[in-house]
């Protein structure tokens, strides 16, 4: 069972652990694990500070997992769920999951708040800005970064439920479900409950 996070009293390393999850999962679904990165969790502890704390089992799960697979299957999954030839298994796209199809309104919506966050899409990334990964990584700013202005909770709030908590639910069922997915389904289970420990910490801000 998920427990929420409690923001009435920040916690630097509680905050740190959360932009370090919410990193992970920008860098896991963006493209498939680095030999470095894969090697770092196969060797992860996986016991919580208290014993059956937040997420610890899914945690543990996904530990697993990379002790269990081979770099190169999960390499291979990556490619078979989330690029493939046309059109993929899995979209990892928000407006596909909001209005079924890619760059649509929703993607304008992000975009234009983007531009108040003074966040902007590198040229060099291809994946237009309602990629998963992307906006992990707006989440992870928005958590770590030292412009309190914009690095704050009520902005946290604000992005993860207009542009993120409307959707992701359907993808983890999606990845949970597809008969191809092994190391992806349990990631998407992992990224499942810290999204509800998140969405209940921040109903807690309400």
């Amino acid at each position: 069972m998920t427990q929420a996070l409690h923001f009435s009293t920040p916690d630097d390393r509680e905050e740190l652990a959360r932009a370090e999850v919410y990193g992970l999962l920008a860098q896991l679904f963006y493209a498939p694990p680095s030999p470095t990165l894969f090697e770092q969790l196969q060797v992860a502890p996986t016991v919580a500070p208290t014993p059956g704390g937040m997420l610890e089992a899914s945690w543990t799960e996904l530990v697993a997992a990379t002790r269990r697979l081979a770099l190169d299957q999960v390499c291979d999954e990556y490619d078979a769920l989330f690029t493939g030839i046309g059109k993929p298994e899995v979209f990892l796209y928000g407006s596909f999951f909001i209005a079924g199809a890619l760059n649509e309104k929703p993607l304008a919506a992000l975009r234009h708040d983007l531009r108040a966050l003074c966040l902007e899409r590198p040229e060099t990334v291809p994946e237009t800005e309602d990629h998963l990964a992307s906006l992990c990584e707006v989440m992870r700013y928005l958590i770590a970064g030292d412009d309190l202005a914009v690095s704050n909770l009520a902005q946290q709030q604000r992005f993860f439920n207009a542009h993120l908590r409307g959707w992701v639910e359907a993808l983890w069922t999606q990845l949970a479900d597809h008969p191809r997915a092994d190391f992806y389904r349990v990631l998407s289970l992992f990224a499942r409950d810290f999204f509800a420990v998140e969405g209940q910490a921040f109903d807690l801000l309400d």
